[in-house]
């Protein structure tokens, strides 16, 4: 079976293999996002000893994701360098971000990573930026896992996007910044919207009633308490995109090309070069 060949701009290419361990994350990630609206009544719903289950499950399948990458070739050193450098600045722009208004420029760093280097990286890049993040910021508890999931959809989502270039790609990238906010805050929410709303409240969650009730109830919820965090959040995507979107990925784009992810060293005998090949009657040798 011939190995696929990455792409110049495409340092972690989504190949059958890692694009199915990437799938298996995402759906046990969304299982233990909304798994308390199916449960039933009688259930103990408590997500302290899932938390750190899904963190350990998000860590070992990054680690296994990245690894096949390595060994099978398509993630050398100079993505490693890349995907370090690009994770380190998105955690290092986390503490800029207000908590009480919700702005975070960091998610700015994952979607021009993930929509210039492919949605394998964005993954990824979520992952490991959300990560360095909280550990330098002290923020590491039960929701981590969730924001690192969360963060890790929004590089990846950025890679998908439709392909366009110039003033349509920032705008693109504008609007999905919108979008990509409003849905980070929402599915935050739902990690602990079952457990920490209270029961006789008319925007708490209901054990056993139907699904669409309270996905009605979780609507509510997020429209009267974090909207005022995701609408700040959303306003913060679109105007450092706007100033630094065609810059950023016109420079990460340009770092990639040099890069060249693509090419492959190709060894050749000394003795095929004329020049340097060594006959008797050179000096060194009678001497």
């Amino acid at each position: 079976m011939t190995k696929p060949v990455p792409r110049a701009d495409r340092p972690l290419a989504v190949t059958w293999r890692s694009g199915g361990v990437l799938l298996l994350v995402s759906v046990i990630g969304l299982a233990m996002f909304v798994w308390p609206l199916l449960a039933p009544a009688e259930s103990d719903l408590a997500h302290s000893g899932e938390a750190p289950l899904l963190f350990a499950a998000v860590l070992a399948l990054l680690v296994i994701v990245l690894a096949n990458e390595v060994m099978s070739g398509r993630l050398d050193a100079k993505a490693l360098a890349m995907l370090g450098v690009l994770a380190a600045t998105a955690a290092a722009l986390r503490p800029l971000g207000s908590g009480v208004s919700g702005f975070q420029p960091m998610f700015v760093v994952l979607i021009l990573g993930g929509r210039a280097l492919g949605p394998g990286f964005g993954f990824c890049l979520g992952l490991v930026g959300m990560f360095g993040s909280a550990l330098l910021t002290g923020g590491v508890g039960p929701w981590l896992p969730f924001q690192m999931l969360g963060a890790a959809w929004v590089g990846m989502g950025a890679g998908l996007l439709p392909r366009c270039r110039g003033r349509r790609e920032v705008v693109l990238l504008a609007v999905y910044g919108v979008v990509s906010a409003i849905l980070y805050g929402f599915l935050l929410n739902l990690w602990f919207w079952p457990f920490l709303a209270g029961g006789d409240s008319a925007v708490a969650f209901v054990p056993g009633d139907p699904l669409t009730v309270n996905l009605g109830r979780f609507l509510a919820f997020c429209l009267v308490t974090s909207l005022g965090f995701d609408i700040p959040r959303a306003i913060g995507n679109v105007l450092l995109i706007a100033l630094l979107g065609g810059p950023g990925l016109r420079a990460i784009r340009r770092a990639t090309r040099r890069a060249n992810f693509a090419a492959s060293p190709q060894f050749t005998a000394g003795a095929d070069d004329p020049s340097l090949a060594v006959t008797p009657a050179d000096p060194a040798i009678r001497h």
